[in-house]
């Protein structure tokens, strides 16, 4: 409660095909006073049946029946652009990385780790934080590595200004956005506005797809990256 206000709760979707999955991460989220899971979806054709109603957080796993879960993010972004949608998956290869990057995923939680960790990982996603493993980190330095030689990536970087770098290096490094906020001494709603130009300039569309893109120009050492 904010000033007299009630804070609408989270609304969560779930996205698996694995029914004992669902209802147990459902479970749990249904237990916090500021979640609400609004749906659960076995395949892609019911996640964006689902979407049609307002979304906070998606849980979306990657291999659905009719599909995968990089086609249900870019159907339920493109309805919905400020949901962030957290992959939870058991896959973490290279090429499922990077077609979840692509399609606007904010973050990746794995299976192994979900009963644990997903109350968090929805209010982080909620928060705007990127969630992502550090052997993910790596798997995407490797994957988009190639990616330098195709197209002109100069001038993108050439239109970030040296505030704007600064951030996204500290994005890449894995700092929260109070972090940033501390190092950089600026205010929540200033890093919110260098994030949204960082996005526009580099023409990607999630805080995840910059970090990718600051590692494939070597904008930070994958050693001082601080992600779980």
């Amino acid at each position: 409660m904010h000033g007299g206000t009630v804070t609408p709760p989270i609304r969560v979707l779930l996205v698996d095909d694995h029914q004992l999955l669902t209802q147990a991460l459902a479970g749990l989220l249904s237990r916090e006073p500021d979640m609400k899971v609004v749906g659960i979806a076995g395949s892609v054709g019911e996640a964006k049946a689902a979407a049609h109603e307002p979304l906070d957080v998606v849980l979306m796993d990657y291999r659905l029946p009719d599909g995968t879960g990089a086609d249900a993010t870019r159907a339920i972004k493109a309805r919905w652009p400020s949901v962030k949608v957290v992959m939870l998956t058991a896959i973490t290869d290279d090429q499922t990385v990077l077609d979840s990057i692509q399609a606007g995923a904010d973050g990746y939680l794995t299976k192994d780790r979900a009963s644990e960790e997903v109350v968090d990982a929805v209010r982080a996603a909620h928060d705007g934080e990127i969630l992502l493993p550090r052997a993910v980190v790596f798997e995407i330095a490797q994957r988009v590595a190639a990616a330098r030689r195709r197209g002109n990536t100069k001038s993108s970087m050439e239109q970030l200004t040296p505030r704007e770098i600064e951030v996204l290096k500290a994005l890449a490094e894995g700092l929260s956005s109070k972090e940033i906020c501390d190092r950089l001494y600026i205010a929540p709603n200033t890093l919110r506005t260098h994030v949204q130009n960082i996005m526009s300039k580099l023409r990607v569309h999630s805080k995840l797809e910059a970090v990718a893109f600051a590692l494939r120009h070597r904008l930070v050492d994958l050693s001082k990256t601080r992600y779980a």
